[in-house]
């Protein structure tokens, strides 16, 4: 059925294909992108498991610490809205040299950083250049490569933004077992210098960018709105065991501001000005995948932040063991990604996300029933159910949404899609923390044991996670495979939905 809405809107101005590169042009431009990608959002969640070693190191407390990861994810959730414009007004190339370039220089300072104070200057530059990189490659895969094809790269695509997260933790883990915990930077800047390098050589420009005027309001009401929402949501997990005032003000505002923001760029993209063009969401297909990627990504963050406090605190592993039990989950989406890409290209999404849905849910299910006396290998078959089920749905969610967009859209779809993965990541973990933390206090004044409190406060969490899984499960069957039957003069395809 096509979307008789996105049919007739017009195309916004934004950078439109240039003369592509050839088919080797193409794929050396993808790989580099899908590498210097994956480096970058690899360190989004990397410090989770180095904080106990930063708190002796740098002499700081628990919650001064959590600053390292709260600080990348509220940069993150500031800087990607704003990408759609950049990708609208500038090329590809110095947009993947200034992404680079802020990573290395971020990664670099953090190296070297004397103190707590210049290592959150570092993690706050690395996310900057990691904000841009996501949307640019996703706008480049749509821009260069061809509709029959796009799952197959979209599947490549999930590997970095699935297994990167999700390996961070045991990377970091057996960094920590022999070096110190500046080493986590140390070995990835020469990775970074060098895609910087090789990408400055050898990326070519693939879009003509348009002069759009930034519209500094929008701006302005973006960090306020999104960054008032993930700061909220992360304070809100922080405290749950104490005055929620500090998650709640944030929050509050955040709120108020996302509204004003949507307001603005509703008005504005009558006159095709918006920061962040919100016609993404006349698509039915597009609106549908965001909803259903927003519960998946609650769900692998909330279980990245929930697993290793099982782990470590309840069944009493260490650090190196917890990182070690979760590789097979990240090597299993990683495996499985292209492989769901290519199922796409030749199936469409339907038949890859309904059982995904299933299985995601079935793996909360089965998490509720963890105790302190589970035996470990149950905690990594449920990790490598949860991570089979989220590789059958990540990729045929990112493609689904991009391609039932006009190519006009690519850059604020992609935009669009990296805010709603931060937001949900911050959700997710606010949700689950904050659950498992107020019903262990609870347990704990009832005269429970603190592993005890702390088994039960999980085993709520993952309620409250298997509970909202289910709402995937309907929602998987109404996305279809968008397909590209004619332009509207616009260089803009109309898509069936």
């Amino acid at each position: 059925m096509t979307d008789p809405a996105v049919a007739t809107t017009t195309a916004p101005t934004a950078a439109v294909p240039n003369t592509a590169p050839d088919a080797a042009g193409t794929k050396l431009v993808i790989s580099l992108l899908l590498v210097s990608a994956f480096v970058v959002i690899l360190n989004e969640t990397i410090m989770g498991v180095a904080l106990p070693h930063l708190m002796v190191d740098l002499s700081i407390t628990a919650s001064a610490a959590q600053w390292l990861t709260t600080a990348f994810m509220l940069t993150m959730a500031v800087v990607i809205p704003i990408t759609g414009f950049l990708l609208q007004r500038f090329n590809t190339r110095p947009v993947f040299l200034a992404a680079m370039t802020l990573f290395s220089l971020g990664t670099l300072i953090a190296a070297i950083a004397p103190g707590f104070e210049v290592l959150i200057v570092g993690r706050v530059v690395q996310a900057m250049g990691t904000a841009i990189m996501m949307p640019l490659l996703m706008t480049t895969v749509m821009t260069l490569v061809a509709p029959a094809a796009r799952g197959k790269t979209m599947g490549n695509i999930s590997i970095v933004i699935s297994v990167a997260p999700a390996i961070g933790p045991t990377i970091s883990g057996l960094i920590l077992s022999v070096l110190d915990w500046r080493w986590m930077f140390i070995l990835v800047l020469p990775i970074a210098l060098g895609s910087l390098a090789l990408g400055a050589a050898r990326i070519k420009n693939v879009t003509t960018p348009t002069k759009v005027p930034l519209d500094v309001v929008s701006v302005i009401l973006s960090a306020f709105g999104f960054g008032g929402l993930v700061y909220g949501l992360s304070n809100l997990g922080e405290s749950a065991t104490g005055s929620a005032a500090a998650g709640l003000v944030p929050l509050g505002i955040g709120l108020v501001a996302i509204g004003l923001f949507v307001w603005r760029q509703l008005a504005l993209q009558r006159r095709d000005r918006a920061l962040l063009d919100l016609r993404t969401f006349v698509s039915r297909t597009f609106s549908l995948s965001i909803v259903m990627l927003v519960v998946s990504m609650m769900a692998l963050f909330g279980t990245l932040i929930l697993l290793p406090i099982y782990m470590q605190n309840v069944l009493g592993l260490d650090a190196l063991t917890t990182g070690l039990l979760l590789l097979p989950g990240g090597l299993t989406m990683g495996l499985l990604s292209p492989f769901v890409g290519r199922f796409y290209d030749r199936f469409g999404p339907t038949v890859l996300l309904v059982p995904g849905a299933i299985i995601v849910s079935g793996a909360f299910w089965f998490m509720t029933m963890l105790t302190a006396s589970t035996p470990f290998w149950w905690v990594l078959v449920a990790h490598v159910a949860l991570s089979f089920g989220l590789a059958f749905l990540f990729t045929p969610l990112f493609t689904s949404a991009l391609a039932s967009l006009r190519p006009g859209l690519y850059s604020h779809g992609s935009a669009v899609v990296g805010t709603a993965q931060q937001l949900a990541g911050a959700a997710g973990t606010a949700l689950f923390i904050t659950v498992m933390s107020s019903t262990a206090a609870t347990q704990m004044a009832a005269g429970a044991g603190e592993v005890a409190a702390t088994a039960t406060g999980i085993q709520a969490a993952f309620l409250y996670g298997a509970i909202i899984s289910l709402f995937a499960i309907p929602l998987a069957f109404f996305i279809r495979k968008p397909a590209v039957s004619v332009t509207d003069g616009h260089d803009a395809p109309l898509m069936a939905h």
